[in-house]
């Protein structure tokens, strides 16, 4: 049963925009998570006594659970509604955070970081799509700002909340600081969400051998991108093996979700050409903002030599700058064609990184503020306009399965 959007001109419903509200700071840890680990890893390697090459696990692991997670949800949001999805998933993923906190081996903690990631992954497509479905398109101009700064704040300020806490207390907080808010954010939703109702029968054509295909196509694709550039490629036998699974399992998974009755995942949304446009936005978008918020923290830690909290500080502008921007987008959206918005934001944001192609070794926090005002600034013009021409013009029927692939283009850009 889908949620039943509010008439055009009614003013938003002070429970739902709370319970709105909390889901947000939900999704909000799920984002943080992918990067709040990257200026605190060799703390971490040191604190469980990890070899270099195990280190890298601690993010990858993460990041291919929720690969998975998050085109699964659509179909877990329908099944349980999205009261219950979401409690799951914050619960988990707070339950998850404790025991990342609580590892002693690189073993452990690569497991439980799999399992944080793949529980809370699906925080981030519910609130999307209940973004759109709960809210009138009248009130897009404050709700779409609101999740488009978490959306890209989250992961541009995880080093930076990462380095502060690795350098006033220790790495173990990276974890054990989710663990507060996510118990408030899953008791209040428990309360307070009601959008829709959970519909069991699904669970009858469940599409098992749909689900197979996309984990093993997914976390093969999510190994090969990660794992590649540092082993040579195909050169590695486990890299040549994931590519083959990869390639296989896709022919698979792409056949299954065309002709199975319940497809775990309907690729059909793509007919609609705003929201494939859309997703190949967000897909580029990704590349900026998950990538650069990468590369920034390796440059400053191995290059420079800069601390967990030197690398936090000097990535703070980014987020600064979203921060900054997010209200003047949300108005502009308004009034501006979000055609003209994109085109902006995305000249700024080559304009940002083009700037940083000179960078030598001796680049320090002021050569890298203008690229990263640039960045921040533009990244937040970008992300307005492409979530509401992917997602705002879907019925709400399809908004869930929608939001699920539309974030997944987004991850796997990064």
């Amino acid at each position: 049963m889908a949620a039943t959007p509010a008439p055009a001109d009614a003013p938003i419903d002070r429970r739902r925009m709370v319970a709105f509200v909390c889901m947000v700071f939900g999704m909000f840890m799920a984002i943080l998570d992918i990067q709040i680990v990257s200026a605190s890893l060799a703390e971490i390697q040191a604190g469980l006594s990890a070899s270099a090459d195990e280190i890298p696990w601690v993010q990858t692991s993460y990041l291919i659970a929720e690969v998975i997670s998050i085109p699964l949800s659509g179909t877990l949001s329908r099944v349980l509604s999205t009261r219950w999805m979401f409690v799951i998933s914050a619960g988990g993923f707070t339950l998850m955070s404790l025991m990342c906190a609580t590892s002693s081996t690189i073993g452990e903690m690569i497991v439980w970081r799999a399992l944080q990631g793949f529980i809370g992954g699906g925080m981030i497509p519910t609130v999307f799509a209940s973004a759109f479905t709960i809210f009138p398109a009248s009130k897009r101009s404050v709700v779409s700002p609101m999740i488009g700064l978490v959306a890209t704040l989250a992961p541009t300020i995880g080093p930076t909340v990462g380095g502060y806490l690795t350098d006033l207390f220790n790495w173990h907080w990276l974890f054990l600081v989710n663990i507060v808010p996510g118990i408030f954010v899953t008791v209040s939703t428990y309360f307070l969400v009601d959008f829709d109702k959970p519909n069991l029968d699904l669970l009858k054509r469940f599409d098992w051998a749909g689900l197979g295909l996309m984990a093993a196509f997914l976390g093969c694709l999510e190994y090969v991108l990660e794992e590649g550039p540092t082993h040579d490629w195909f050169q590695e036998e486990a890299i040549f093996v994931a590519a083959l699974v990869c390639g296989v399992t896709c022919i698979g998974f792409f056949w299954r979700a065309l002709t199975a009755e319940q497809p775990i995942v309907d690729l059909r949304a793509f007919s609609d050409r705003n929201f494939a446009g859309g997703c190949l936005f967000s897909f580029v978008m990704g590349i900026g903002l998950y990538g650069l918020t990468y590369l920034y923290p390796v440059y400053l830690g191995r290059v420079r030599g800069y601390s967990a909290l030197q690398i936090g500080e000097t990535m703070f502008i980014s987020g600064l700058c979203m921060f900054a921007t997010a209200p003047i987008a949300g108005r502009l959206s308004a009034k501006v064609d979000p055609r003209i918005m994109m085109a902006i934001g995305f000249a700024g944001f080559a304009a940002g990184t083009w700037i940083v192609t000179g960078i030598t070794k001796d680049w320090d926090f002021y050569e890298l503020l203008w690229p990263q005002v640039l960045r921040g600034c533009s990244l937040m013009l970008c992300m307005i306009p492409i979530n509401n021409i992917a997602l705002g013009t879907l019925p709400p029927a399809r908004m869930k399965n929608a939001s699920g692939l539309y974030n997944l283009t987004r991850n796997l850009g990064g």
